[in-house]
């Protein structure tokens, strides 16, 4: 039998701090317990990409067509829009407003605040920062830019280390800067090559040429969260559309190649269908274990129902 997230949760990481990297399934999550009309609206991202479409296009279209990922969708549309891409991050952005958290958001952000443990997440809107008030600080103000704000976070206060502390990071980007918010296959291009000179220091041949040490570039980053914490991951597709994500994960996988020592655990948690085969493979590669779960209750309830884990 598959290990449970609770089980894993409840467990000491092995030497090395956790971290949550949490995806757009907590927002989707309905408890088993209510009722259809308890049900409201679902929040998507294709759902809103095709609203998008239909307030700027005014065609109707069902559904994103087959042979067509998300991100090119949305450069499909910035392309024959007559609104600037900026515009269209806004009304983007504009579709969430509304967005409120819900106990699952409340409960993971609360479990996670008291074992210290960061909170990545690739999501753009706020709900995990709304469910407990928590306020934006910037870990490298100096050098802030509202086009990648990776340095920025939301916690109760200040925090001196990403790796060690409780925090919510906005890896593709937040609602607050919607020029931030990497919709398109142009953004997520951009924000590879701003990851990549990061990582590699300048080096053209690629490498890890200074080994990443205390003071490297992306140091005061999530980037630091994401190569030097134990990871798991919990409500995110992580497939082939998920272009960035993947592609940090297969730097960090020939990172701990380089240097085995720095290798650290990740786990993939997930419920519903069975992950494809292809899926399986590229997870295996980059060092990610798969750990199936019985419903999607065993992922946004059970684990969280104590406040505090029991590894502290």
């Amino acid at each position: 039998m598959s290990q449970t997230l609770s089980q894993l949760l409840n467990q000491r990481p092995s030497a090395h701090p956790r971290a949550l990297v949490v995806g757009n399934g907590i927002n989707r999550y309905r408890p088993s317990s209510q009722s259809d009309k308890q049900v409201t609206s679902i929040n998507a991202w294709d759902e809103m990409l095709l609203s998008l479409w239909r307030a700027h296009q005014g065609n109707e279209v069902a559904s994103i067509p087959v042979g067509i990922a998300l991100t090119e969708f949305y450069d499909a549309l910035d392309l024959i829009s007559s609104q600037p891409n900026t515009q269209l991050q806004k009304a983007y952005c504009n579709l969430m407003a509304s967005w409120q958290p819900q106990r699952q958001h409340q409960r993971l952000i609360a479990w996670a605040a008291a074992n210290n443990t960061p909170v990545l997440t690739t999501n753009f809107e706020q709900t995990l920062a709304k469910s407990h008030q928590l306020k934006l600080h910037h870990l490298q103000a100096k050098h802030f830019t509202d086009f990648y704000p990776w340095s920025s976070y939301f916690a109760s206060a200040p925090i001196a280390s990403p790796t060690e502390e409780f925090a919510i990071w906005h890896i593709n980007g937040m609602q607050r800067y919607a020029r931030s918010v990497r919709l398109g296959l142009s953004h997520y291009m951009g924000a590879v090559d701003r990851a990549r000179d990061i990582l590699h220091q300048g080096h053209l041949g690629g490498g890890f040429k200074k080994a990443l040490k205390e003071h490297w570039r992306g140091n005061s980053t999530w980037l630091n969260i994401l190569l030097h914490n134990e990871l798991v991951f919990i409500g995110l597709g992580l497939e082939s559309n998920e272009i960035f994500l993947r592609w940090l994960l297969i730097e960090r996988a020939k990172l701990y190649k380089a240097f085995p020592e720095r290798r650290r655990a990740a786990y993939y948690v997930y419920a519903g269908e069975p992950i494809s085969q292809g899926q399986a493979l590229f997870l295996e590669a980059v060092g990610v274990t798969v750990l199936a779960q019985t419903d999607y209750d065993a992922l946004y309830e059970a684990p969280w129902a104590e406040r505090k884990g029991g590894y502290r």
